[in-house]
């Protein structure tokens, strides 16, 4: 297998490995990324990333992305899938979220029988509990979120 990870694995990880393909008993994807890395050892079949991918009906890319997590990341990483990361970052912090959810429980102001999530994200500034702004939006899914 001619690639920038090789694959090496130890009798009690080719143990487990095999273990885990003979049973069955776990997701079809554990599974196929089982098989792809019992192929690709270098200890052992030593196959070449473009047959392991026609024999497991899989790309190329992902014999290459389970060998890489395995030499990485350790075999348990390399049997699960790849961990994603949330596409923007969070708009609150922990403690803003807590400082949040105190003001929400907290007593309306005057004139008004409870908060609103404009009321809410108004004050949120007011009280510098966030910098620029933060959207009514935005506090209704940390609202919804402690529920």
């Amino acid at each position: 297998m001619n690639a920038k990870y090789n694959v090496r694995l130890s009798e009690s990880e080719r143990t487990s490995l095999f273990e885990l393909v003979k049973t069955g008993k776990a997701a079809a994807y554990k599974i196929k990324h089982a098989n792809i890395l019992l192929k690709s050892d270098k200890n052992g079949p030593n196959w070449s990333v473009k047959r392991i991918a026609e024999a497991f009906s899989v790309h190329r890319n992902t014999v290459r992305n389970v060998c890489q997590r395995l030499v990485e990341n350790g075999l348990n990483a390399a049997l699960g899938r790849k961990e994603k990361e949330p596409s923007r970052p969070r708009k609150l912090s922990e403690k803003q979220e807590e400082q949040l959810l105190e003001l929400a429980n907290g007593k309306a102001p005057d004139g008004r029988k409870r908060w609103t999530l404009h009321l809410l994200a108004g004050q949120l500034v007011e009280l510098q509990i966030v910098e620029d702004s933060i959207s009514h939006e935005s506090v209704r899914k940390v609202l919804k979120k402690t529920k």
